[in-house]
């Protein structure tokens, strides 16, 4: 599966980030926003994604879409946060998805129309059953996002809460 994937929504544009851009991240800029032909904020990539840069640079290209995914705003090209799972389907077919939208993109709905469109896309693969995720017990957005996606949950633990679509 080497061919590029690119979900559409009303708003924005979904991408896998493409491991040289993830390599670039975070000092060569120029590089990356050229290896995703779009523009990067200066809030990006946040804090949370630096840890995963380097997984994602070192993934094959027919695994970049079982990592990070860019949420590019259509209308200015510009990159307003990021979304993916915490890798490829497990044995049952199971994938977790998280995400995250820089600063002052949020509350538009970003990350709610960018979840929708990667869950229907995991879920309409074969070799993806479920699709799960979590949140810390006290962020009320990503709260909100999971339930106006239709996710239940799931279990409490350590402040984390553990959420099924």
């Amino acid at each position: 599966m080497n061919e590029e994937i690119s979900l559409q929504t009303a708003r924005l544009e979904l991408r896998p980030l493409p491991a040289a851009a993830a390599a670039a991240l975070p000092g060569d800029r120029e590089t990356a926003a050229r290896a995703l032909g779009a523009l990067l904020p200066a809030e990006w990539p946040q804090t949370d994604l630096l840890d995963v840069l380097p997984s994602q640079a070192a993934a094959a290209p027919d695994e970049e879409c079982f990592g990070v995914w860019v949420m590019i705003e259509r209308a200015s090209q510009m990159v307003c946060g990021d979304i993916g799972f915490v890798g490829a389907p497990g044995p049952d077919g199971t994938v977790e998805v998280g995400y995250s939208v820089v600063p002052n993109r949020r509350r538009r709905g970003y990350a709610t129309e960018a979840a929708r469109a990667i869950v229907e896309w995991a879920l309409a693969r074969p070799d993806v059953n479920a699709v799960i995720a979590a949140c810390d017990a006290d962020n009320l957005a990503s709260i909100g996002t999971l339930e106006r996606l239709g996710f239940t949950r799931d279990s409490e633990a350590d402040g984390q809460l553990r959420w099924h679509a």
